[in-house]
């Protein structure tokens, strides 16, 4: 499921304890809805979305976004909303499937990601996929691995730092490790795209 990732826009939000509507109103110095019949405060939450950046010789594995998602024809990491009682581990494995067919082994945390007005937290994994070739699906048209060097055009601004805090991150690893080679493959710098399920 691609993510939207838009800054809230006013909408009319019903009161949970009487079903009246509600109002815009400063409640300890943030805007709220205020019921205008019963005057219970709405506190709303964020919701939780999960990423998986995925690696494999060198390479990394990105998803073009279709016509019904924001930035359609951009590209970015395979990413969906976790459900309510899930894992977020679990619910970046079933993103991964669901978006490019492969099941992949979920890593460490990259990062949690927010802005100021921003409605969704993002929290990303590195992963894993060992077996397999991927196939876009859900609200992906492509996916395609890509080296550093070579990128598509990324959706989001916070894209290229989820990729500069785990080159950086790989980075310190590699300076504590002896006798590691490079983690630019012979095959690191080219891209292959793949075609969507269904053309050929």
């Amino acid at each position: 499921m691609s993510i939207p990732f838009e800054s809230s826009t006013p909408r009319l939000i019903f009161c949970a304890a009487c079903g009246s509507p509600t109002e815009e109103r400063i409640v300890e110095g943030s805007s709220r809805p205020i019921c205008t019949t019963c005057g219970q405060v709405v506190y709303l939450d964020p919701k939780l979305a999960v990423a998986v950046l995925i690696a494999r010789d060198g390479r990394i594995l990105l998803g073009k976004r279709g016509p019904g998602a924001r930035e359609p024809g951009k590209w970015s990491f395979p990413a969906g909303f976790v459900e309510r009682g899930e894992r977020v581990e679990q619910a970046a494995a079933r993103e991964a499937r669901e978006e490019t067919g492969l099941d992949i082994v979920v890593g460490g945390l990259i990062g949690l990601y927010s802005s100021e007005g921003e409605t969704v937290v993002l929290a990303v994994y590195e992963a894993t996929a060992t077996l397999g070739e991927p196939c876009a699906g859900d609200d992906l048209t492509e996916v395609g691995w890509f080296a550093a060097s070579d990128l598509p055009e990324l959706a989001f601004p916070r894209d290229q730092r989820i990729l500069d805090a785990w080159f950086s991150a790989k980075s310190v690893v590699g300076c504590r490790t002896s006798e590691v080679g490079s983690s630019d493959s012979p095959g690191a710098h080219w891209a292959h795209r793949l075609p969507t399920a269904g053309s050929g």
